[in-house]
């Protein structure tokens, strides 16, 4: 589905602090994947992200969407078959609208409609089916401003939103890290089932390392823009939390370990 070859990445280019983060970056991911991704603080699993969603540019190299070179395709047009979720629960919502009003736009995604039309009545079953799922009681508050929910339902709202016009890829950004512990599982959950249900393929940044084992079918580690460790299946799933512990101690960054990742 998904391949980014030769990929070439440099930050505060002809300055003192010039960074190349990327150097011949290759990665393939196939239709109907899981992946997790982890690693330290600056080791460029953000950037990843914003090079596949089209907020940043590479300076060499190409990425091929189903056979399509997207290097150079607005982030915008891409959007309509790339969904994100971000660690922040407010920017994947409109917190001044209603759910309902957010739900509209996310279902109309892609079509051209004004907001009294995107409110479609009839829809609203459909909407209402779609939050009882989530069983937050959600689907009691349509006319409700998302900027009065809590973070955990304002989250799974988003991720509800990012999914309900299915899409091609389905990118999440940490997006279980700004939540307690307990919401912060009731969110996976939900990311496991949806994931599942509609066959989305799907890559996840987190954190957690309990997380990035037991969800998902491959695991990606980065280190300084390299990949170095890429596992899936049975290898997988033979991994314990200590085995990547073990990993980051050999990197010397147990320093990382311990200030910025969750053993779970």
């Amino acid at each position: 589905m998904l391949r980014l070859s030769n990929i070439e990445k440099r930050f505060y280019i002809g300055t003192p602090h010039e960074n190349q983060l990327y150097q011949d970056l290759n990665i393939h991911i196939q239709e109907g994947e899981f992946i997790t991704v982890i690693g330290s603080n600056g080791s460029g699993k953000s950037t990843f992200f914003n090079i596949i969603a089209g907020t940043l540019q590479p300076d060499q190299g190409s990425i091929l969407f189903k056979g399509q070179d997207i290097a150079h395709l607005p982030e915008h047009l891409r959007s309509r078959y790339i969904a994100r979720v971000y660690q922040d629960p407010l920017k994947g919502t409109a917190p001044s609208l209603t759910i309902l009003e957010n739900l509209s736009m996310a279902y109309n995604k892609g079509k051209k409609f004004n907001l009294s039309r995107g409110v479609d009545q009839s829809l609203i079953k459909h909407f209402k089916h779609e939050l009882k799922s989530l069983n937050l009681g959600l689907e009691d508050k349509l006319n409700n401003r998302v900027g009065t929910l809590s973070g955990g339902q304002r989250q799974a709202l988003s991720l509800l939103m990012a999914t309900m016009v299915q899409p091609e890829l389905l990118l999440l950004d940490e997006h279980t890290a700004a939540l307690d512990p307990k919401t912060s599982e009731l969110i996976i959950n939900l990311t496991q089932r949806l994931v599942r249900e509609k066959e989305i393929t799907t890559v996840m940044v987190t954190h957690n390392l309990k997380q990035a084992l037991d969800f998902g079918d491959r695991l990606i580690m980065f280190h300084k823009g390299q990949i170095v460790l890429d596992i899936q299946g049975e290898e997988k799933q033979k991994l314990s939390v200590m085995d990547l512990i073990a990993k980051f101690n050999e990197l010397n960054l147990m320093h990382e370990l311990n200030d910025s990742l969750i053993l779970g």
